[in-house]
């Protein structure tokens, strides 16, 4: 996918370097095509890493994309140069009266809080509502999962008894789902979070389908019926070396914190990390972006609609 972005954005250097197709604004205008609109709520605080991770992804099929990158209006970033945010970044203020085909809301390290004590937290349930007629499919990921199903059917985040931290194996509990088209019987995804959710309290919302989950790490995807919300418990964008830096930063600051599991050659951290999810990762996001995206969205993204 040729994905529209600016190129005085860091991840332009990055995917360009990885032959990723990147089209500059300029050419983008020169094409008689109408691009997918893709929200990025990005709160991670390593910003330019997810969106990096997230970019690479997106421009990985035939189709033309373009992304706006979403900052919280009510928390100010610590971890990224306000100079970045200022250029490439806009507020949901600013965005709150255009539509868009899809939205990624992405995870956050703020799990082991009650959601109504995140900062942003008011912001983020307003921009969940407006999503609903705003945008036609919404992704979340990890800590944005469990926002996403706690404002709209009220399952409870729960405390797990030490973090779930590794790449785990899973399973498609309904194989046939057009979201997990390609994928292999068992497929790897990471995961690093101190929270999940309980497939007894999905089942009970009636809701959602549970597609995809792992022995080990609980539910992974679940879905409505109609592809308008998707929920991603796991990290499947993140890179290669992600995992190790978040082991390295705890483990460097004297927190408790295990190797992550089935990430080094015999969970030896002195070995470089193997890579077991990204095939699953292309193919995750490219069929969401054609089968939950392209496929349904109306041309005229004024007649989205709840």
């Amino acid at each position: 996918m040729p994905i529209k972005i600016s190129n005085e954005l860091p991840a332009y250097r990055t995917l360009t370097e990885e032959n990723i197709f990147v089209m500059t604004e300029n050419r983008a205008t020169t094409q008689d095509i109408r691009p997918l609109r893709i929200a990025i709520v990005n709160l991670m605080p390593t910003k330019i890493d997810t969106e990096t991770q997230l970019l690479r992804l997106l421009g990985n099929t035939a189709l033309q994309v373009e992304t706006e990158l979403i900052m919280m209006g009510t928390h100010v970033s610590k971890n990224t140069p306000m100079e970045h945010l200022t250029a490439f970044y806009r507020t949901f203020d600013e965005i709150r009266d255009q539509n868009f085909d899809g939205m990624i809301i992405t995870g956050a390290p703020v799990e082991q809080m009650p959601f109504e004590e995140v900062e942003y937290w008011e912001e983020l349930c307003e921009i969940m509502e407006w999503s609903k007629k705003h945008v036609h499919s919404t992704f979340h990921i990890c800590w944005g999962a469990q926002a996403g199903l706690y404002y709209h059917y009220g399952i409870e985040k729960r405390p797990l008894d030490k973090k779930l931290f590794g790449v785990f194996a899973h399973r498609a509990e309904r194989k046939n789902y057009i979201l997990l088209r390609g994928f292999d019987d068992v497929f790897m995804a990471p995961h690093s979070r101190h929270t999940t959710v309980l497939r007894s309290d999905v089942e009970a919302c009636g809701q959602l389908k549970i597609i995809a989950s792992s022995q080990e790490a609980g539910i992974y995807a679940m879905i409505t019926e109609n592809g308008r919300q998707v929920y991603i418990m796991g990290h499947s964008e993140y890179d290669p070396r992600t995992l190790e830096k978040e082991y390295l930063r705890d483990k460097n600051a004297g927190l408790p914190i295990e190797v992550p599991k089935n990430y080094y050659p015999n969970d030896d951290d002195t070995k470089p990390p193997m890579v077991t999810w990204r095939g699953h990762a292309n193919l995750l996001y490219a069929n969401w972006l054609n089968y939950m995206v392209y496929q349904t969205t109306p041309y005229d993204l004024d007649q989205i609609n709840g």
